[in-house]
């Protein structure tokens, strides 16, 4: 996303400057207006750039943390970077935190330069952090960051985790599948041409699957591969993207799973937006930017379409009809007593723990499950095989 260099004034009259993420001039214009500033002057940062590249999430929650500690011990900021840049392993990352400090060094507040590399640092990393400097709590700030790295890391990799083993399993037995059609079922094929009498329907069906995965195995790779790419291109549409989003969310139990991460990422993101000081609008953007789900984020946008007019966030929430009834009763409880944030961790913490429930239920369910529909078809397949020997032998029985 493109950096703004701005120039405002406050209620008091007082002229601030500063640089802000958007993705375009108006949306941060319009941001800085929410947030109380008179825009005097906008333009487009002419040095920001893309960057270097991402940065593993791991890596950037090592970082966070040890620049947390360091600015708490008193270090002088480019110090800090200094150090960090020196003691980083990954090299592509080293870089960008040498452009950091020289960034830094020459004038440029933490947010600006952190901003020109947005594949290594998101929207909430730099907001958050501008909301540190901002306050002078710039240690705070990051320590909570480094929290929340690490807890959205462990979530990912719960998710990753409940899907490696199924897919494991269903490509092994596609490929067991693929072998037996490929170098057993021919032998029976061969065998049976002979026989000089009718087969079976389902030797019929087996030995056709054989002959089309044999004899036009480039045209069958073809066609899953077209599509493949027409449902990644279909994804990459607005229109796509939305109704695929909405078809995960229905799958049962992984759609469960995928409903409670979103939610799980939404209350722990806007959560420590706003305890670190964030607007609450511009926190819901950015939540909703990193919510992971086309869905989420359609709801969390009519959300804070419907607080900038003026309502509470609880009761857009429940009309969206997106988030669970707790979720919205927490978020009204928050609001209610002044405790969003604290509300909203909590609510987090709980279902993340969900997470972990809904992903041992389905590591339980698909086990059985792979293994019943991967015997079926292999039995399925045996007995195709041999029921024209069956056949023959109780031919030759009567006789």
């Amino acid at each position: 996303m493109p950096a703004f260099v701005w120039k405002g004034k406050n209620r008091l009259g007082e002229v601030q400057e500063g640089v802000i993420v958007a993705d375009t001039r108006d949306q941060a214009s319009a941001t800085l207006k929410r947030n109380g500033l008179q825009v005097l002057s906008i333009k487009t940062q002419a040095t920001a750039t893309k960057g270097f590249g991402k940065v593993k999430a791991r890596d950037l929650a090592i970082f966070t943390r040890q620049f947390s500690v360091m600015i708490d011990a008193g270090l002088p900021l480019v110090q800090c970077l200094e150090i960090l840049a020196a003691q980083q392993p990954d090299k592509g990352f080293q870089k960008i935190i040498e452009s950091v400090r020289g960034d830094v060094e020459r004038g440029a507040t933490l947010q600006a330069a952190l901003a020109k590399h947005p594949k290594a640092f998101s929207d909430l990393y730099v907001n958050m952090v501008g909301a540190g400097e901002a306050g002078g709590i710039l240690d705070v700030i990051l320590q909570r960051l480094s929290i929340y790295i690490e807890k959205a890391v462990k979530l990912t990799s719960k998710v990753k985790g409940a899907m490696t083993y199924p897919i494991v399993v269903i490509t092994l037995a596609i490929t067991v599948v693929t072998i037996i059609m490929v170098k057993v079922i021919p032998v029976f094929s061969q065998m049976y041409e002979g026989m000089g009498s009718s087969l079976p329907f389902p030797t019929i069906v087996c030995i056709a699957i054989s002959n089309v995965l044999i004899n036009y195995f480039y045209i069958v790779g073809i066609f899953v591969a077209l599509i493949v790419i027409g449902l990644r291109q279909y994804y990459k549409t607005i229109n796509g993207h939305l109704q695929m989003d909405a078809l995960f969310l229905k799958i049962p139990v992984l759609g469960d799973i995928l409903r409670k991460t979103a939610v799980a990422r939404f209350c722990r993101t806007l959560g420590t937006l706003t305890s670190s000081g964030v607007p609450i609008l511009e926190g819901m953007d950015i939540t909703a930017r990193t919510s992971g789900n086309m869905v989420i984020q359609n709801a969390i946008l009519k959300a804070k379409d419907a607080v900038e007019q003026g309502r509470n966030i609880a009761t857009p929430l429940a009309e969206t009809k997106v988030f669970p009834p707790m979720v919205v009763q927490m978020v009204g409880v928050g609001e209610a007593t002044g405790a969003l944030d604290a509300m909203l961790s909590k609510v987090a913490d709980f279902y993340e723990d969900e997470v972990d429930n809904a992903v041992s239920a389905l590591t339980a369910l698909m086990e059985p499950l792979i293994i019943a529909v991967l015997g079926g078809i292999i039995g399925f397949i045996v007995v195709a095989m041999y029921m024209p020997i069956f056949n023959l032998a109780n031919v030759m029985g009567k006789d």
